[in-house]
């Protein structure tokens, strides 16, 4: 035990009297360090911890795909629930969910909340218990039973101050009382959703189901010991039974479900949570792993160099008796003192790096609030500590342990030799260090490419910073006419225009990029359809009149909707430009033609043809879409359709105030003070999301250039400083001799640059390689764009240029008299 404190205490008093080797090698190590443990929190935070339920490798997400029309992924319908719950042999329950959002009055000012809607197997599913109350049964989900709700853990504190009393209590949603049954723990999120403030049962009437309606999320619960395969030809077998068991909607036929040829798409809830996130974070693991590279790469140059200034000590030693093994252990443990200390301080630094991730983390990144440093990334860090030790040490290990150190007793010539040959191994790692900071440059390099095409994108709308938006729903039991819905909806609409800086108001179901969807299918009068066939499935929009021109969306080919056919439900609508062009091959001759969506639904005429809409994202095509009036008769089956819950779009160089807001607020109370207001945000805040997951990686790979680029120009300073300061006498004999500084400057430059030379060239075949597995994260940029390479290859040669000028020039101005007194 005393050995090795008295060891520590050796290398310790070493690196005292050495403190700026010690603070470049600890900070150097610790970047390293740090990068590659805040990466891994995420990829252990996000991909390799199993969701927070217990025996959560039993949970799966069930969806559907339609092969027969081209559709990929479908959610799950109540008609398949019914069936899937009641038939299957495969799993212990199964339940269906979606996100919603509600109103709460009748306490202090309305509010807009995020809710969940269950049946009632959800929770059970999850296996979390209450922290107060009891969950749903099937009682509270029965059609036509007195309202329940549950309140999670964060809405209960903030809104009931945690008073366990509020079981019992009603609490009115979209207008309606509910009873309040149970409380859920701190403990519990939903998968990646926004945590809800209430859960609610769905309440389906099965009596009334009939098929389609692909909306909700499916959960199931597997048996112990089955496969995810097994489950899905178990519920797969029960499509043609749920075919069977109810009718098809208005205007739909069985044969349409038939042909679209309906299957289950089965994957593990946590495969179905992370998405494709996988691929981008192994990218930036990859990437931060490389400048750890390069880091004990310097270091192991600085080890060098400071092993050298030792020879003659290690020498004596050597001399006196002490063997190979024990002189590489001692330089062994010295690194190993360093690596550790470099690796606590990595620690802290993941640690502060990890509470500012979540402000630049994009919108969407799953398990976001699951990241943080635990156990395993306790270890991990650890054993990189450990592992980068090893690296930094094994070079000045191979080179000053053994006979080798026999000479430097000798001097001469000799010295000279292991002189030149500690030079080689310290361009070697200068060579491996410029070829890795050139991928990681290309790579950034790329990424802002990737970035700058995506803003070049007309994403079918302008002056996105000076929309606010906000929602509003309007409950049945509010109003319960179709008619005086949009009448109320019209009132705010023009309250709105009436606030000073306003420039224009509309509103509509959808907002480009604020994530809702809704398809279904188009018939087109003057084409012809086989009997059932089912045509594709386009993006539906319900807007109002203003709508297009506050988005300041292109009209390419006729006119807008009017009020007046709102209120009196004319047959009329509006398709987007790719659409038209696909149906009819030209804007101009899409006006006039007839379109609907079921085969009882009026023909409706195309009024207007809207230019294309990124509504998914600019890395994304623009969906093809049609524009519904707000109100309408004989649609989809119903008499008469309104939508209650829709978005408002206010137009004004005020947009994201809180002034404006407040001016909001007061104008859609001054109609229905029992309106809250939700989602309040600019439009600029949904396309800085949509790009939010490009931009993530572009910063990392940013960040890991940059230091890329940094600790590779440090090294090769490093390796002309030190050539410099060994050759010395030979530049005072070169001086003496006639030489100019212009040639003995040359002369360090260009040992300088045949190594950056070399560097890039094997930077550039790996970057090549790279590339070609990164390129799904590009857009509109080739894996090996010219342009890109060129660029980051001149810039790394200009910088390396500069790194190895500064010490030759030094080296020029070295008195040839004093050099040689030096000797």
């Amino acid at each position: 035990m005393q050995q090795p404190i008295a060891q520590l205490s050796q290398v310790v008093r070493r690196l005292v009297r050495r403190p700026s080797f010690a603070i470049i090698t600890l900070i150097t190590l610790a970047a390293g360090i740090a990068g590659n443990t805040v990466v891994f929190s995420v990829i252990e935070g996000i991909l390799l911890k199993p969701l927070a339920y217990p025996h959560a490798e039993e949970l799966v997400s069930i969806m559907h795909s339609a092969p027969g029309i081209n559709i990929p992924q479908l959610p799950s319908p109540p008609s398949n629930y019914f069936i899937y719950r009641e038939q299957n042999k495969t799993f212990r329950d199964i339940a269906l969910v979606t996100r919603d959002s509600v109103s709460i009055t009748g306490s202090a000012d309305p509010e807009q909340v995020p809710a969940l809607l269950v049946t009632d197997g959800l929770l059970s599913i999850l296996e979390i218990p209450p922290v107060a109350g009891r969950i749903f049964d099937k009682q509270d989900d029965a059609a036509g039973t007195p309202g329940t709700a549950m309140l999670t853990y964060g809405y209960w504190q903030r809104k009931f101050g945690g008073d366990p009393a509020v079981v019992g209590r009603n609490i009115t949603v979209d207008g309606k009382p509910r009873e309040i049954i149970g409380v859920m723990p701190k403990k519990f999120h939903f998968l990646d959703t926004e945590d809800p403030a209430v859960i609610l049962p769905f309440q389906f009437d099965r009596a009334k189901t009939k098929l389609g309606n692909f909306s909700y999320m499916g959960i199931g619960r597997l048996k112990p010991g089955t496969m995810v395969e097994r489950a899905s030809d178990d519920l797969a077998r029960l499509i043609p039974v749920v075919e069977q068991s109810f009718p098809a909607p208005e205007g739909f036929s069985l044969k349409m479900f038939e042909d679209a040829h309906l299957t289950t798409s089965l994957s593990p809830l946590k495969t179905f949570v992370v998405g494709d996130i996988g691929k981008t974070l192994w990218v930036l693991m990859g990437s931060i792993g490389l400048v750890l590279l390069i880091a004990c790469a310097n270091v192991a140059n600085l080890l060098l160099v400071r092993v050298e200034g030792r020879r003659q000590e290690l020498a004596v030693r050597s001399a006196l008796g002490a063997g190979r093994g024990r002189i590489a252990a001692e330089l062994l443990f010295e690194s190993l003192v360093l690596g550790l200390a470099g690796g606590v301080l990595g620690l802290v630094l993941a640690y502060a790096a990890l509470q500012g991730l979540a402000a630049i983390a994009p919108a969407g990144l799953p398990r976001v609030h699951e990241i943080g440093i635990d156990l395993n990334v306790l270890i991990f860090t650890l054993g990189l500590a450990l592992v980068a030790s090893v690296l930094v040490a094994c070079i000045p290990i191979f080179k000053y342990t053994g006979v080798k150190l026999n000479t430097a007793l000798r001097g001469g010539s000799r010295t000279l030799s292991q002189s030149k040959e500690q030079h080689r191994a310290s361009s070697v790692l200068v060579v491996a260090q410029v070829a890795l900071a050139l991928v990681l440059l290309i790579c950034s390099g790329l990424m802002i490419r990737t970035f700058r095409a995506l803003t070049q994108v007309n994403p079918g709308f302008s002056g996105a910073s000076e929309l606010q938006l906000f929602s509003i729903t309007i409950p049945e039991a509010q109003i319960e006419e179709a008619g005086k819905v949009v009448r109320v909806e019209d009132e705010i609409m023009r309250k709105l225009g009436a606030i000073p800086g306003v420039s224009s108001v509309g509103f509509g179901t959808e907002i480009p990029m604020d994530g809702n969807t809704r398809f279904d299918p188009i018939f087109a009068k003057d084409h012809t359809y086989r009997e059932g066939q089912l045509p594709p499935l386009r993006r539906f929009k319900f807007v109002t009149p203003g709508y297009i021109s506050t988005l300041r969306s292109r009209l390419i080919a006729g006119r807008d909707l009017s009020w007046d056919e709102v209120y009196n439900m004319t047959p009329v609508a509006m398709v987007s430009e790719n659409l038209a062009r696909e149906l009819w091959q030209s804007p101009a001759d899409a006006i006039g033609k007839r379109i609907r969506t079921g085969t009882t639904d009026d023909w409706r005429e195309v009024v207007g043809v809207v230019g294309d809409v990124h509504d998914d994202g600019v890395n994304q095509d623009a969906p093809s879409t049609v524009y519904w009036p707000i109100l309408q008769k004989n649609f989809e089956g119903a008499a008469v359709v309104t939508q209650r819950g829709i978005t408002y779009a206010v137009r004004s160089a005020r947009a994201g105030s809180e002034a404006l807001m407040k001016d909001i607020r007061s104008a859609v109370w001054s109609v229905n003070a029992n309106l809250p207001l939700a989602n309040p945000q600019t439009l600029s805040s949904l396309q800085e999301r949509s790009m939010a997951r490009t931009s993530f990686t572009l910063v990392m790979l940013a960040v890991a250039g940059g230091m890329a680029l940094l600790l590779g120009v440090i090294g090769l300073y490093s390796v002309i400083a030190y050539s410099v300061s060994q050759r010395t006498r030979e530049i005072g004999i070169r001086m003496a001799l006639g030489a100019q500084q212009q040639t003995v400057t040359s002369l360090f430059v260009r040992q300088g640059l045949v190594l950056t030379v070399i560097g890039v060239i094997l930077g550039l075949v790996s970057a090549f390689a790279v590339m070609r597995l990164m390129s799904s994260l590009l857009f509109d940029v080739n894996p090996a764009d010219p342009l890109t390479y060129g660029i980051v290859s001149i810039g790394l040669l200009g910088t390396a240029f500069l790194a190895c000028y500064l010490p030759s020039r030094r080296a020029a101005n070295v008195d040839p008299v004093e050099a040689l007194r030096a000797e």
